[in-house]
């Protein structure tokens, strides 16, 4: 399902440990990887060498996709290397557009200048604005790393979003025997102590279970018979779903970006941003599709 990935990298030590990932990802799917690296135009980059103006970021990012690609090489993953200029993450959504990549890798942070990967900055711009889907991985020890995936969770909540969430996690488990994990997750915060409260409570798990039965129908239907599905209540939607991860040994969440009928929790700022903060495992991304003029 995946031909071509494309890896924004900065050759720092948090880009590299992800690299790996991407190689394995690229084995298995017969992939070509892009390895791209932008250098900064936002920033002052030009320098004065033996009389010549010289683009250091352009040389700099010239020796990190080689080497990239030589890494690459040894596990016979083809590759196309590119330094651009331009605004990091103007210029990763439109080459992933141009070149119709089918999934953007990305770490969420790491030491050695990769602070423009920080969330807040290049990483969630792209996952806000990538209409292909993203799977950024935080380059930390405590985060889990396994490819093929043997446990995929999708939440839910019967969105436009997470439907569209729903139908990649499905492939990604599809392709890689990943049995799947389907969680609704209902936010208690806004319940109070009161009889109508229980009752407003009861309600919510109804509609989470009856969101739960179509995604698990539409999973069947997909040849993917879900392993799990379940309703968790908390007051906090990221809390619960890190400690579904753990419980469960998920390897990977797939998860809308945003969204409407209550998936406004997922919006970027709110539980995505959180998870893919604080996961300890890597998560994927998915945009609702452009509404259709």
């Amino acid at each position: 399902m995946f031909d071509k990935l494309l890896f924004p990298t900065d050759g720092s030590d948090g880009a590299a440990a992800v690299f790996d990932h991407v190689l394995d990802v690229a084995d298995a799917h017969d992939a070509t990887v892009h390895v791209l690296n932008v250098a900064n135009t936002t920033r002052e980059s030009v320098t004065q060498i033996q009389g010549q103006v010289v683009d250091a970021l352009e040389q700099a990012g010239a020796r990190t996709v080689k080497e990239a690609a030589a890494r690459a090489s040894e596990r016979g993953v083809p590759t196309v290397t590119e330094v651009l200029q331009g605004e990091p993450y103007r210029t990763i959504v439109d080459y992933a557009e141009t070149y119709d990549v089918d999934l953007v890798i990305m770490p969420t942070h790491g030491r050695r200048g990769l602070e423009r990967f920080l969330l807040g900055s290049t990483t969630e711009r792209v996952v806000r604005r990538s209409d292909v889907p993203v799977l950024t991985i935080r380059p930390d020890e405590d985060v889990t790393v396994r490819y093929p995936y043997r446990t995929v969770l999708i939440p839910t909540d019967g969105s436009d979003p997470a439907n569209a969430a729903l139908g990649v996690g499905l492939d990604v488990a599809s392709a890689t025997s990943a049995a799947v994990h389907l969680l609704s997750v209902v936010d208690v915060t806004s319940l109070g102590v009161d009889v109508r409260a229980d009752i407003q409570s009861t309600a919510l798990e109804e509609g989470a279970r009856e969101i739960l039965d179509a995604a698990a129908e539409r999973a069947t239907e997909a040849g993917v018979d879900p392993a799990a599905t379940a309703v968790e209540f908390g007051g906090s939607i990221t809390r619960e779903i890190r400690a579904y991860v753990a419980d469960h040994d998920v390897d990977l969440v797939v998860v809308g970006t945003h969204g409407r009928t209550g998936f406004d929790r997922y919006v970027l700022g709110s539980v995505t941003e959180q998870l893919v903060r604080t996961a300890s495992v890597p998560v994927l991304t998915v945009r609702e599709p452009p509404a259709e003029t």
